[in-house]
């Protein structure tokens, strides 16, 4: 071969690496564009995320992400006052182990009201994890997975309150809607006074801090929790052994139940639960529930 002829071969040759150089970034850009979950890095928060990646199929709303509902506040089961702020607690990480479970790579945590996915009238989200009660009633209209948490209600006041199982029905009470403590002071404990009805959780605990209502009934660890958090100003005095579980809520029309029954069997078989409880609920609760005292009906 002539000198100017390899000259020109060799020009080429670069000519051409220079090209590829340059289209191969705009070709995988152009790929992320597409799909923006192939090319993001999973985001889970500050959660540790644990068993094998993609081993689940779940069909979600939003592609790549996990959409879950909340109920907020609730320390150490969702730890932030906003969406947008939330990182870590007990369910948001057992939210992140099951996305990153299913191959997802992150966790949308959405605003739905309370009564209105616990009678399947929401929409937009997978499933809920908001400590609800699993009831037969509720099964009429709504899906739950097999339980994840054992629980009770427990009794709020302003520290210093004496309450006795015959002094409480006296008192002035307040409930969260939609919550299964309602029927179970108006039916068993017999209160003289119906209780005072509050559509969120924060509002229930402003009317006790104003003193609008005497104690307040929720979920033992919520209102340990709150206790821990009010410097002395709230204590919990005892609680009402209703042998309650907590599930998952999904909608009728969801695909995903018996996957999500699989990543529940699997993260109580490898500790996951326990791990998240040991993190997240002892530090957050101040107290152990099962060493509360129990009011009898």
């Amino acid at each position: 071969m002539k000198p100017i002829e390899q000259q020109d071969k060799n020009r080429a040759t670069r000519k051409t690496t220079h090209l590829r150089s340059l289209l191969i970034p705009l070709v995988l850009g152009g790929l992320c564009v597409v799909s923006t979950a192939a090319c993001a890095a999973p985001d889970f928060g500050n959660c540790q995320v644990t068993g094998t990646r993609g081993s689940v199929k779940l069909e979600t709303v939003t592609p790549g992400a996990l959409s879950v509902r909340p109920v907020l506040p609730a320390p150490g089961w969702w730890n932030g006052d906003s969406p947008d702020t939330i990182k870590d607690g007990f369910e948001y990480c057992m939210a992140a182990n099951m996305a990153h479970r299913a191959g997802l790579d992150r966790v949308i945590v959405v605003n739905r009201s309370f009564a209105q996915v616990v009678t399947g009238q929401a929409k937009g989200f997978d499933i809920a994890l908001s400590e609800i009660t699993i009831t037969d009633e509720r099964k009429k209209v709504v899906n739950f997975t097999d339980p994840y948490f054992s629980s009770d209600q427990g009794v709020l006041v302003k520290t210093g309150t004496k309450v006795d199982k015959d002094s409480i029905k006296k008192m002035r009470l307040g409930v969260k809607q939609g919550t299964t403590i309602l029927p179970y002071l108006t039916d068993k404990v017999k209160v003289a006074e119906h209780p005072k009805v509050y559509t969120d959780a924060a509002a229930m605990y402003a009317a006790l801090a104003a003193g609008q209502v005497d104690a307040v009934l929720y979920d033992t660890p919520n209102v340990l929790s709150i206790a821990k958090k009010s410097e002395g100003r709230f204590e919990v005095v005892g609680r009402y052994d209703t042998s309650e579980q907590w599930g998952g809520l999904v909608n009728k029309d969801s695909p995903n139940l018996a996957a999500f029954n699989k990543l529940i069997a699997e993260m109580k078989k490898d500790g996951t639960f326990d791990r998240l409880a040991t993190q997240y609920l002892v530090p957050s609760l101040g107290a152990d529930p099962a060493k509360l005292p129990i009011l009898t009906p």
